[in-house]
């Protein structure tokens, strides 16, 4: 969260998205935020106009602007962290619609699941074997749980990963399959020039190397063009992009 300019506006990245009809958070896996009047409350604090955004959207807008895919049209950005979350920028503008609910490819159902796969865990939301169920860093810790009987961290099973141990390396090439199969369907979809991946699950350099040929495959294209790359900002992407919210 930062503040700038005459004023004292503000703008920030936030969990959710911020409904048009009643201006309160929907969509936060937070789901304290749910139903609040998050941005009314703020301003009333602050005594300032604020602007708010998803914090993959801010991701996906700073990463478009001058970040990984300052070459590219389109940029989809991908935050995976305690959540799953989206965000979609054409021209380093944000892309949404009258529901604000653009990139939200979280609670998509896991395309093309495996008999064990279905129906999925249980999520949040009400639903269940939605991708956040799966791609989150909750969802591998899970779903690394279930089969070895080991509770160990996201950043622990990698780790363990790269020292060779093959129940770690089983874990993470499961959810690279699942993660190949959301992005086919993005790419099918919107078909960006660029996707970024963000939040504490980006930090796993196989993504980058593995992750285009396993989503190749699923792709509606006789030669799949895919482009994944790291923030350019690291951690800092999402409060950079929410500083450009002032600028669109």
């Amino acid at each position: 969260m930062s503040a700038r300019g005459p004023g004292c506006r503000l703008e920030s990245e936030c969990r959710g998205r911020i409904s048009p009809v009643t201006g309160r958070v929907q969509n936060a896996n937070s789901v304290w935020l749910n139903n609040r009047p998050f941005p009314a409350d703020i301003e009333a604090e602050l005594g300032c106009p604020v602007r708010l955004a998803n914090d993959a959207n801010c991701l996906a807008l700073s990463e478009a602007a001058d970040g990984a895919g300052a070459d590219a049209r389109s940029v989809f950005g991908i935050i995976l962290g305690t959540g799953c979350g989206g965000g979609y920028a054409v021209h380093s503008r944000l892309a949404d619609g009258p529901n604000r609910c653009a990139g939200e490819w979280g609670h998509l159902p896991l395309p093309w699941p495996e008999t064990e796969e279905y129906p999925g865990p249980a999520c949040w939301c009400g639903r269940h074997g939605c991708l956040e169920t799966w791609l989150s860093g909750l969802g591998l810790e899970r779903d690394h749980a279930l089969h070895t009987g080991e509770a160990l961290s996201a950043e622990e099973i990698a780790g363990r990963a790269a020292a060779g141990n093959h129940a770690a390396r089983s874990s993470l090439d499961r959810h690279l399959s699942r993660l190949a199969r959301g992005l086919a369907i993005i790419v099918d979809v919107l078909d960006p020039e660029v996707i970024v991946i963000g939040g504490g699950l980006s930090r796993m350099p196989h993504l980058y190397r593995r992750l285009p040929d396993a989503a190749a495959r699923h792709i509606f294209a006789a030669h799949p063009i895919i482009k994944v790359r790291q923030p350019r900002f690291g951690d800092a992407s999402g409060v950079r992009g929410a500083a450009r919210l002032w600028e669109v």
